[in-house]
């Protein structure tokens, strides 16, 4: 009898799979402009480094005293002032709903739904493009080069995520992959199926290394079949026009 799958030990939530998330700073969201504030200031009193994030996040202290955790633009320092509201200016780091931002500039941070404190483009070195507007709807370019409406009150942050480039340095070594992983609590290092034995993996098995027939699977395949394809809209090699 083999063992339980990677993914049936990853979906029963034991310890090796949670992230740590008491390594956390905080939560990192636009502020809650209050109801009738136009703008709301605020200074960067500290750049610092989140375990897990790739990007660096600004410690950001308000005129009321309050501080709040903020992703990091290009180009920013301790000391910037920064802005919240539908007033802003339009500035490198400040923050403003979509509507009141022109057609394209770079943004990141953006949300989802008015309010929700931001939930795309928030990885090191990316940003969205706004291109048109209209009186109910923002379009908005992603990274992917995906167009993607928006609800023109959603607010976005003005510049680029800093921390670009990130990847472009090498690994060189495993230990720095094995810190990466264990900071994010990805899977690493990751065994092919077809390497496997049979009793160990649907995929395992034969005179050689090979899947043996279709790897594509339901949504609902149980978890000790839920492996390789899942769910596709398509398979095989994407044919050139």
């Amino acid at each position: 009898m083999g063992k339980r799958l990677i993914v049936q030990r990853r979906g029963r939530g034991g310890s090796n799979f949670r992230a740590p998330r008491h390594k956390r700073k905080g939560k990192v969201k636009h502020r809650y402009t209050k109801k009738g504030e136009d703008v709301t200031c605020g200074t960067i009193k500290e750049l610092t480094h989140e375990s897990g994030r790739g990007t660096p996040l600004a410690r950001v202290k308000f005129e009321d005293g309050t501080e709040q955790w903020a992703l990091v633009p290009e180009g920013a320092f301790i000391g910037q002032r920064i802005e919240y509201g539908s007033k802003a200016s339009l500035k490198l780091g400040n923050t403003l709903p979509l509507r009141q931002i022109p057609e394209g500039t770079p943004v990141f941070n953006l949300e989802g739904v008015p309010g929700d404190g931001g939930k795309f483009v928030r990885s090191s070195g990316t940003y969205a493009t706004i291109l048109t507007h209209s009186a109910d709807k923002t379009m908005v370019r992603f990274p992917s080069s995906k167009v993607r409406e928006f609800n023109p009150n959603c607010r976005a942050t003005i510049g680029v995520v800093s921390g670009g480039g990130r990847t472009d340095k090498p690994f060189m070594k495993a230990g720095n992959v094995h810190h990466l992983t264990k900071a994010k609590s990805w899977h690493w290092p990751h065994v092919r199926g077809v390497a496997m034995n049979a009793a160990f993996h649907p995929h395992g098995g034969g005179s050689h290394q090979h899947v043996g027939g279709p790897s594509s699977v339901p949504r609902t395949a149980p978890p000790g079949q839920k492996v390789g394809l899942i769910a596709p809209r398509r398979t095989g090699r994407r044919q050139r026009k």
